[in-house]
């Protein structure tokens, strides 16, 4: 619980989006000129050039206290993941505010980029359920920055919202990215809680070794703060320095934030912002989104897409530009019909922004939506399977598209209900294709375990490249393994992409953290 709001923080607060209204740093492996793209994956704590991989523990237990939540991360090597050099941090961990307590959740969501502009990337925790003051449920966030060694709690920095609520969850998501020229050298990040979006700027590290006044762990190590560089704050519309527009404001939406993603969808250089969510008023529980354009001097509002609340974002046909691939689990149709089995947008990027099929340029063109009943997908959309309640897009087999993962934990497996199944869908020149289409579960050949009730395989997927060849195998996790302890899979990837030959598993007591009800892998950095 915190009873304090550091008054640098409260101020930092660039951006809010009703939802009512709506050392010498590495070579730029994860430098923040390469933080545009969707597939700079902004993942590399140690800035060796691979992937690390963060997974959320929200249920956890730390000191004792169950549901007080945690994080693991796992350093890339030449030989690719492991569970032998993992790192476990958590609230009580040295020089990490606040302190560990029942249900707060550490862990919930997760995103990366190098907020300071150091060349490492850094780790950013949502902590949706902590308590500010007597606020319940108020949530939080935290930046654990990057090093030479890795993540480190020295000098965290803790977010909340400027007016903390009851049931806000400040952090239930969060992004990464560079939208604008706002003057310093790192990444804007974006934290999404039940009302809308805030986006911060941090101050730069010029040196790692000297940090600032005082911090929050009384190491008297440098704490790299947020920082405000526009100070006009009328609704969503903000001056900067030299009083031209900076943030353009969305207007008055009937969307509830649930997640956001980035990607440079109109090749300008420049990340754009989708937050995505369901609808809510008259017409609730349908997947809307927001898109919003980067540029040299404003992160603008441009309009709404049909889709959420699941986002990823990557390139998917080749053509240099990002697109952008939203899941619908669950919900009523478009007819308002109970949507079955869940549904999974693509926009394609064009000049103008996510469009729809082939690219087309005009905003207005449906995209392309895909279930379980597309052609050439195996498996029939039923009732509850989930389908897009979580999504990924790297490239698995080296061709120079992406591909997308698919999630869906609701999958029944024969009589077994929601053991979960997940999907790879193949990038192409087209655009995105079932030619190829990879399918994996409990019950699949060569994977290890058995399917089992709640199991909830997919819940989350990441596609990740921790060796650094090019190539991202897949990482799926069942958080409701094993009771709600919570287990991880890998499945290598090669030549012909994912396969499920030589595919392993891991838990929490696989890198030294408390098992008991976890939740393992209730998130996974994309």
């Amino acid at each position: 619980m915190h009873k304090n709001r550091p008054a640098a923080v409260t101020a930092a607060s660039l951006l809010l989006l009703a939802a009512a209204g709506a050392a010498v740093a590495p070579a730029a492996h994860a430098g923040v000129h390469d933080s545009v793209r969707a597939g700079d994956r902004n993942c590399d704590f140690n800035g060796d050039g691979r992937d690390d991989v963060l997974v959320g523990a929200p249920g956890g237990t730390v000191s004792g206290d169950a549901g007080a939540g945690y994080v693991t991360v796992q350093y890339g090597t030449s030989g690719g993941l492991t569970t032998s050099n993992a790192v476990v941090l958590h609230q009580d961990s040295a020089g990490v505010p606040g302190g560990a307590e029942p249900g707060d959740a550490f862990g919930q969501a997760l995103a990366t980029g190098d907020l300071d502009g150091d060349g490492y990337d850094d780790a950013v925790v949502g902590i949706p359920h902590e308590a500010i003051g007597t606020t319940a449920r108020a949530g939080g966030a935290v930046v654990l920055w990057g090093s030479p060694q890795g993540l480190t709690g020295t000098g965290s920095v803790w977010l909340e919202s400027t007016s903390p609520t009851k049931d806000q969850t400040f952090g239930t998501g969060l992004a990464a990215a560079r939208f604008f020229e706002e003057g310093n050298a790192g990444d804007l990040l974006a934290v999404v809680d039940r009302d809308g979006l805030q986006l911060y700027a941090f101050e730069a590290a010029r040196d790692f070794s000297v940090r600032s006044d005082g911090g929050r762990d009384g190491s008297g190590a440098k704490a790299r703060t947020p920082v405000l560089r526009n100070d006009a704050v009328e609704g969503l519309d903000r001056a900067g320095p030299s009083g031209s527009a900076r943030l353009t404001a969305a207007p008055a939406q009937n969307i509830r934030p649930r997640a956001v993603t980035t990607g440079d969808y109109d090749g300008d250089g420049w990340a754009d912002l989708v937050v995505a969510g369901v609808s809510t008023g008259a017409e609730p529980g349908h997947g809307w989104s927001m898109y919003f354009a980067g540029g040299q001097d404003a992160l603008a509002y441009q309009r709404e897409l049909r889709g959420g609340p699941a986002a990823a974002s990557g390139d998917i046909d080749g053509d240099g530009l990002d697109d952008l691939v939203t899941g619908e689990p669950s919900g009523p149709g478009d007819g308002g019909d109970t949507l079955t089995g869940g549904l999974v947008g693509v926009y394609y990027g064009s000049a103008s922004g996510p469009a729809g099929e082939g690219g087309a340029a005009d905003p207005d063109t449906p995209p392309q939506w895909w279930t379980q009943d597309s052609p050439g997908v195996p498996g029939v959309a039923e009732q509850g399977d989930g389908w897009g309640s979580d999504l990924s897009v790297a490239d698995t087999d080296g061709d120079g598209y992406a591909d997308v993962a698919i999630g869906a934990p609701g999958e029944d497996i024969g009589t077994l209900t929601d053991a979960g199944a997940v999907w790879v869908l193949r990038g192409a020149a087209g655009g995105l294709t079932a030619t190829g289409v990879r399918d994996v579960n409990q019950d699949t050949l060569n994977v290890p375990g058995a399917p089992e009730p709640a199991d909830r395989f997919g819940g989350q997927v990441r596609l990740a490249d921790p060796d650094g060849d090019g190539r991202h195998l897949l990482l799926a996790a069942a958080p409701g393994e094993n009771t709600d302890d919570g287990v991880v899979w890998v499945f290598p990837s090669n030549s012909g992409g994912v396969t499920a030959g030589g595919s392993w598993t891991y838990g929490a007591g696989s890198v030294s953290a408390p098992p008991a009800n976890a939740r393992y892998g209730a998130a996974i950095d994309e």
